[in-house]
C-alpha cells in the first residue's frame, strides 16, 4: 500500500471513529428529541396519579417534547417499578419514586428486585404531605389521649383499617409502636373499599391522606384527631400534630418524585434535575400543592437522594419491630 493509501486509510479510520463517538454526545445534547414516557406505578386517578400527570404536563412545556403518563399499577407501586427497570438507561423513560415503593418495600419480605439507593437516579422530590388519624363519629373519642387511654385499658379492643405498605399502614405501626398501644389492623385491597367500610362504621379508625380526608371530614361524616407531619397541616389548622399529642419527633408522611435508571448520561441527568427544579419554582405548582395540604419539598437531586435514603432506614426498622410481612 503506498503513503497515499495509508494516509487516506487513516483518515478515513480516524473519522469513523469521530463518528461514532459524537453519535451519543449529539443524542444527548439534543435530548429529549421524541415524547418521554414516566412509569406511574399505581392506577389512574388516585394521588400519585394526579401528582405525576402534573409533573409530566410540565416538564413538556419546559423541555419542549411530550412527557407521557403510564399507569402500571400493583403490589404497592412495586410491579410498576420493576418494569421500568427493564427499560434502557437513556432519559426517555423516568420513574415516580415514593414511600410504598422506594421505602416501605425494602423492609418487607420479600424484597423487590431494585434497591431504590442503586438502581435509580433520584432528579427531584415532587409532594410530601401528611396522612390524618380520623375516626368515625360513632365513638368518643375526641383527643388523642382518650383514644389511646381508652386502647391501652382495652387491648385489642379497637380495630382500624389499613392498605398494606401504604404510608396510612406505616404511620399506624409507628403510632402503636410510638404510644405502645396493641389494636386489630384489618387489611383492604385499596383505599376505596376501606373508605366504604369506615365511613359506614364497620371499622372505627385508620390513618387516610390529608387529601383524601377532607371532604369527609368537611361533611362531619370522619373526625380527626391528628395529623403526623411535624407541624400542624394549613389544611387542619386546629388539628394538633401527634408529636404535640405527647409523641415527641413523631413524623410519618406520604411523598412521591421523580427518578431516572442508575446508568442515564450525566448530560441528560443534569437538565432532567434543571428542569425538575424549574418545574417545582413555578407558582402554579406550589400553588397547587399546596391548596391540597401538601408540602414543597426541598429542590434539587442531593436532597431528594438523601431523603429516599432516610425514609428507607426509617420504615424498614419500624417493620422489622412490628413483624410486619408482605401481604
Amino acid at each position: 500500500m503506498t503513503n497515499r493509501r495509508l494516509a487516506l486509510a487513516a483518515i478515513a479510520g480516524a473519522a469513523m471513529t469521530l463518528i461514532a463517538t459524537a453519535g451519543p454526545a449529539l443524542a444527548q445534547a439534543d435530548y429529549p428529541s421524541k415524547p418521554v414516557k414516566l412509569i406511574v406505578p399505581f392506577p389512574a386517578g388516585g394521588t400519585s396519579d394526579v401528582m405525576g400527570r402534573m409533573v409530566a404536563e410540565e416538564l413538556g412545556k419546559v423541555l419542549k417534547q411530550p412527557f407521557i403518563v403510564e399507569n402500571i399499577g400493583g403490589a404497592g407501586g412495586v410491579i410498576g417499578t420493576e418494569r421500568a427497570t427493564n427499560a434502557a438507561p437513556d432519559g426517555y423513560t423516568l420513574i415516580q419514586t415514593g414511600v410504598g415503593q422506594n421505602a416501605v418495600a425494602h423492609g418487607l419480605d420479600p424484597k423487590p428486585k431494585y434497591n431504590s439507593n442503586t438502581s435509580f437516579i433520584h432528579l427531584a422530590q415532587v409532594h410530601s404531605g401528611p396522612n390524618v388519624l380520623v375516626v368515625h363519629p360513632s365513638t368518643p373519642f375526641k383527643t388523642l389521649k382518650e383514644l389511646v387511654d381508652f386502647a391501652k385499658a382495652n387491648p385489642g379492643k379497637l380495630d382500624y383499617g389499613y392498605t398494606p405498605a401504604a404510608s396510612g399502614h406505616m404511620a399506624m405501626e409507628l403510632f402503636k409502636q410510638t404510644a405502645g398501644i396493641f389494636m386489630l389492623g384489618v387489611p383492604y385491597r385499596g383505599g376505596g373499599p376501606m373508605m366504604t367500610d369506615m365511613l359506614g362504621g364497620t371499622i372505627k379508625l385508620m390513618f387516610i391522606n390529608q387529601d383524601v380526608a377532607l371532604q369527609h371530614i368537611k361533611a362531619g361524616k370522619l373526625r380527626p384527631l391528628a395529623v403526623s407531619s411535624a407541624q400542624r397541616n394549613p389544611l387542619y389548622p386546629d388539628v394538633p400534630t401527634v408529636a404535640e399529642s405527647g409523641y415527641k419527633g413523631f413524623e410519618a408522611l406520604s411523598w412521591s418524585g421523580i427518578s431516572a435508571l442508575k446508568g442515564t448520561p450525566q448530560p441528560i441527568v443534569d437538565k432532567l434535575e434543571a428542569a425538575m427544579v424549574q418545574v417545582m419554582a413555578l407558582p402554579a405548582v406550589k400553588q397547587r400543592l399546596e391548596s391540597q395540604g401538601f408540602i414543597v419539598p426541598p429542590p434539587g437531586a442531593k436532597a431528594y437522594t438523601d431523603f429516599v435514603r432516610s425514609e428507607e432506614a426509617r420504615w424498614t426498622r419500624v417493620i422489622k419491630t412490628a413483624g410486619i410481612k408482605s401481604e
